[in-house]
């Protein structure tokens, strides 16, 4: 059985400000959420929440919002950004697999793909079973996850990006992805072509197909409510860039 430490694939986030101005206009899941919402003010668990992203607008409306993610300083940078605002936020360090929160919800949330982070059965198992042991009964859990195109993942991807750091310095990266069939983990690395200052990151995600998240989530208690190919709720295809996940607790 494939493993992995998933405390060693964080290498991404180390700069906190950069991935936050990378996906700060970013709102097609915080626009679904808010539909879903509505007017409700319970109390809510944002999981994998990072920079705050979501989890600081959607406290700004007086949603009582539990954030929780493993990354102490994307972490830290979120607790920043809601002071600066003037927002209350619960921001919490932990493993999704193995939460702790002192609360109880009827909605948790997990969005930017962060499914692919768990890597192994066992690890998809364990954090289904942390969300079940939060959610009231009835509760409803959302995620998304991209969807496996294969056509596109059978071929080893390799490109230049060219983007400006959070310090106005350009950076020429060159990226490369290459997808094992066995494992169902896309391995991305990129590598600073400057050559001025010594930069690599890299990150594994896995894929998880759409029968197969049908056997998983029902084996740990859940039911699916609908299944999207976008936040837009679109039909979701073999061609759809992502499946968007929403179960219920039975």
């Amino acid at each position: 059985m494939y493993q992995h430490d998933p405390n060693n694939n964080l290498q991404k986030y180390n700069n906190p400000s950069e991935y936050d101005s990378l996906y700060a206009h970013y709102q097609d899941d915080l626009h679904y959420i808010q539909c879903y919402l509505g007017m409700k003010k319970d109390p809510i668990i944002e999981l994998a929440c990072g920079t705050g992203r979501l989890a600081i607008p959607l406290a700004a409306q007086g949603i009582p919002v539990y954030g929780v993610d493993l990354h102490e300083g994307m972490m830290q940078h979120a607790m920043e950004k809601a002071h600066k605002q003037g927002v209350q936020v619960q921001f919490l360090v932990q493993d999704c697999t193995q939460l702790h929160l002192p609360i109880t919800t009827k909605f948790i949330y997990m969005t930017g793909n962060s499914f692919q982070h768990f890597l192994t059965n066992e690890s998809q198992n364990a954090l289904l079973q942390s969300v079940k042991k939060h959610l009231q009964p009835g509760g409803e859990f959302l995620f998304d996850t991209r969807n496996a195109i294969l056509n596109e993942l059978s071929v080893i991807d390799e490109y230049e990006e060219q983007t400006i750091t959070s310090n106005g310095e350009k950076r020429l990266t060159l990226h490369r992805e290459e997808y094992n069939p066995v494992t169902q983990i896309l391995t991305c690395s990129a590598v600073d072509q400057q050559g001025q200052k010594s930069f690599e990151d890299s990150i594994l995600l896995r894929y998880t197909y759409p029968m197969e998240m049908t056997r998983l989530l029902q084996q740990n208690g859940f039911e699916l409510l609908h299944l999207y190919g976008s936040w837009q709720k679109n039909d979701f295809h073999a061609q759809s860039p992502s499946m968007i996940v929403h179960v219920r607790s039975r």
